[in-house]
């Protein structure tokens, strides 16, 4: 005996509409938590395929910041004597690098990252943004060779001494907000470079300042005997400087590694003449300023690329 057709319609019918999604709809960066499985082969996927048919492999990982830091080192540091007042001047300018090197590889690839993958832009739809996320995890995890390189010197140095708690919290405070501001620009940037590839161009602009721009190579008083006391120009243009947050997060990790390591060697050396004015100060007040503009950046990045990603797959 044969059984009834039944009407899948009316299945449907009994069925409420919030239980359906909207295809092509998304929910912004609440996806990416979603869909964190496939984030998490995205992440696997750029993690191994980086240095993949290299010789070295994981080696470049030290090897490219490490001829960074001896370029800069030798060249600012011996030839044109820009450590003047910035005593172990050599693990100032690598807790430094490190850090611009973070906020570089993460806002590069999160730019490209659409335009990168749009294969699986145009025929598939998976949430956008989790492109851009996988793209700033793959550039932390290449970020922490670097950072136990850096501990290994300071280690050296009797960090491990004077460490503290907010030495501590200072590491973790300066890579959020990095990592925070890169996502942010790279998720603005990255929307637009879908239909203009000329923002490729300026994110290589953006970068190339990005070193320049904080207190990497040499000090923040620096800046401020420059622009008070050189040129005249009111104080609030250092507060200004201090305030970004590639500024801020180099500050902290200056705090972070580079100080407890020169009080190691003070203590080791029993040298007293050293001066440690090297920090800004308002240290923990600008740590959440420029946190907060991490997150405003953050927000309008994301609020750009959802605008902007309904078009994605028609202009790739």
């Amino acid at each position: 005996m044969s059984r009834p057709v039944t009407d899948t319609r009316d299945l449907f019918a009994t069925v409420p509409r919030s239980e359906f999604d909207t295809p092509g709809k998304s929910r912004g960066l609440i996806d990416v938590v979603r869909w964190r499985y496939l984030l998490n082969l995205l992440v696997r996927t750029g993690v191994t395929t980086r240095y993949r048919n290299s010789v070295l492999g994981w080696t470049w990982s030290y090897v490219r910041p490490a001829a960074q830091f001896l370029v800069f080192w030798v060249v600012l540091g011996l030839f044109m004597n820009l450590d003047r007042g910035i005593p172990n001047y050599a693990v100032y300018l690598f807790s430094g690098i490190v850090v611009i090197n973070l906020f570089s590889e993460a806002f590069k690839n999160a730019t490209t990252s659409i335009v990168g993958n749009a294969a699986l832009v145009r025929k598939v739809f998976l949430p956008r943004q989790l492109f851009a996320v996988s793209a700033v995890i793959v550039a932390f995890v290449h970020f922490l060779p670097q950072v136990g390189l850096l501990l290994v010197v300071c280690l050296f140095l009797g960090w491990a001494v004077h460490i503290s708690v907010l030495s501590v919290l200072a590491i973790f405070a300066g890579m959020i907000i990095v990592i925070v501001f890169a996502l942010g620009l790279g998720l603005f940037f990255g929307a637009i470079n879908v239909r203009y590839r000329d923002a490729e161009n300026i994110v290589e602009l953006m970068l190339l300042l990005a070193t320049w721009a904080s207190p990497v190579l040499y000090s923040w008083v620096m800046v401020q005997d420059a622009v008070v006391k050189t040129l005249g120009w009111p104080q609030w243009l250092v507060e200004v400087y201090l305030l970004n947050p590639i500024t801020q997060g180099v500050e902290l990790f200056h705090y972070a590694f580079w100080r407890p390591a020169t009080e190691g060697m003070i203590s080791a050396t029993g040298y007293a003449g050293l001066q440690m004015d090297a920090m800004p100060p308002g240290l923990a007040w600008n740590t959440l300023w420029t946190f907060l503009i991490a997150v405003g950046t953050l927000l309008i990045g994301q609020l750009v690329f959802r605008r902007l990603e309904g078009r994605f797959a028609q202009d790739l």
